[in-house]
């Protein structure tokens, strides 16, 4: 968390507007916060149904699926530039 947190932060006090950067880090926190806990049920669940195995599978799958998706949606912002 220490490498990310600080990048967080720059990209939602550059893309909520001054007036509202409050809202957008409090936003940014309750989403992300709701992901997190999610992410952990899903996990808990996998690791009591499948065994370690098949949760770190599944880490490294939605992680895969995450890259793939972040280099199809940054090939076409990078593009309107």
């Amino acid at each position: 968390m220490g490498f990310t947190q600080g990048v967080f932060a720059a990209l939602v006090a550059d893309a909520a507007p001054a007036d509202l950067r409050g809202t957008g880090f409090r936003f940014f926190n309750l989403v992300s916060g709701v992901a997190i806990l999610l992410a952990s049920v899903v996990a808990g669940a996998l690791w009591e149904a499948a065994g370690p195995a098949i949760t770190f599978a599944a880490g490294a799958a939605f992680a895969a699926i995450a890259g793939a998706a972040l280099v199809v949606v940054k090939a076409p912002m990078t593009q309107k530039s």
